[in-house]
């Protein structure tokens, strides 16, 4: 890493301990957040200004903290007939990131949580070399084959839970392992085997919450002691933060999605009420899909989850109301909490970054394609000197 990640390390670290108070707080499970009584300047503008709160928050410096640079791809994109039988959001993404992929001379190619190999063959067809594709479902492994066979191109999807110890087997000095998307404890393993094999990365993570922690514990020497320094404490729910962005969805799915959650709030405010306990009440997720049809069906049916008996004479139509007012009240607060979304997803790669650094890699860290193709787009490449 160069002085200046070390940087922008130290003062994200330090941005994020600041203002940890604001943006750790989920607006959907309190009425009104913790932070507004010391920062009511802020809910202020929020509700008259939302372009006044660079008066309040450090959002320049943010954006200037979060400005990775584009990784340059080092291989033309892949021919689009690779992409046949691929999701067209994944094959985009497979299209920006394999040209990112540099394989130093007599390396050999492991995908790490392989799925059905899609980004394997991809790197199988343009590097001309076999790739071995890791992945702990079987029948993926058999359908992924199938796939390989006929495209023509040299493929082994093999049954390995990376988890395992034996994954060990596969990794040495002349391997570069591949991973796009992999999730939390999933990607932290092949970190952790990284430093130890000398094996090359190239490595976009995700889901950073999925881990068997509560809290998290920084991988680096550096991240360690920055953490101390500024008493920064991140649980299982803050990572939830760094991957709440989404791509635009269709505006029908837009729709439903607010509308599920206008109703949510408004069973949340009936639920206290009934209750007597001012407190979030968790409720099942349900698919847009399997949506009751009114107001009144979802409160009957998050009842029933929860088991509270529903009094006669609910005035339905009032409390339909409130939840959607209550709905805007939480978009305008997220606005806020969601200044910092990105800010600690980057702090993130970082901490990897610098564990790396620390073994003797040398490492890139930057974007490799349009948050557009997906949010997650943060490459992290890492090799022996």
């Amino acid at each position: 890493m160069t002085l200046s990640s070390v940087v922008r390390f130290q003062r994200l670290t330090g941005l994020l301990a600041e203002w940890y108070p604001v943006w750790s707080v989920e607006p959907f499970q309190c009425l009104q957040p913790p932070w507004a009584s010391f920062r009511p300047q802020i809910i202020g503008d929020l509700r008259s200004d939302a372009a006044a709160l660079a008066r309040w928050l450090p959002i320049q410096q943010l954006k200037e903290l979060i400005d990775l640079p584009r990784i340059a791809a080092v291989a033309a994109p892949p021919p689009e007939r690779l992409g046949h039988r691929v999701g067209g959001r994944k094959w985009r993404q497979i299209l920006a990131f394999a040209p990112r992929v540099h394989l130093a001379s007599g390396q050999s190619v492991v995908e790490w949580c392989a799925g059905k190999g899609h980004l394997a063959r991809t790197l199988a067809h343009s590097h001309g070399t076999p790739v071995t594709g890791l992945e702990s479902d079987a029948r993926l492994c058999r359908e992924g084959q199938v796939l390989a066979e006929h495209q023509g191109v040299s493929l082994h999807l093999r049954e390995q839970d990376v988890l395992a110890p034996d994954v060990l087997r596969w990794l040495h000095p002349a391997i570069h392992v591949v991973a796009l998307h992999a999730c939390g404890d999933l990607h932290l393993r092949l970190l952790d085997l990284a430093t130890q094999t000398g094996c090359a990365i190239s490595l976009a993570p995700c889901c950073y919450h999925r881990t068997v922690h509560e809290r998290y514990q920084p991988l680096s020497q550096t991240g360690r002691e920055l953490a101390v320094r500024h008493a920064l404490v991140l649980t299982r729910q803050d990572l939830a933060l760094a991957v709440q962005e989404t791509v635009t969805a269709p505006f029908h799915t837009q729709r439903q999605r607010r509308r599920a959650k206008a109703w949510r709030l408004g069973f949340d405010l009936l639920q206290r009420e009934l209750r007597g306990v001012d407190a979030y009440l968790p409720v099942p997720r349900l698919r847009y899909g399997d949506l009751p049809a009114e107001y009144q069906g979802f409160c009957r049916w998050a009842a029933a989850e929860k088991r509270l008996a529903l009094p006669a004479g609910i005035d339905w139509r009032t409390g339909e109301r409130a939840g959607w007012a209550r709905l805007e009240e939480v978009e305008r607060l997220e606005q806020v909490r969601h200044l910092f979304r990105r800010p600690l997803e980057v702090w993130l790669a970082l901490d990897r970054a610098r564990l790396l650094d620390e073994a003797g890699m040398r490492v890139d860290l930057g974007s490799f394609c349009d948050r557009a193709v997906t949010p997650r787009n943060l490459l992290l490449r890492a090799s022996r000197e």
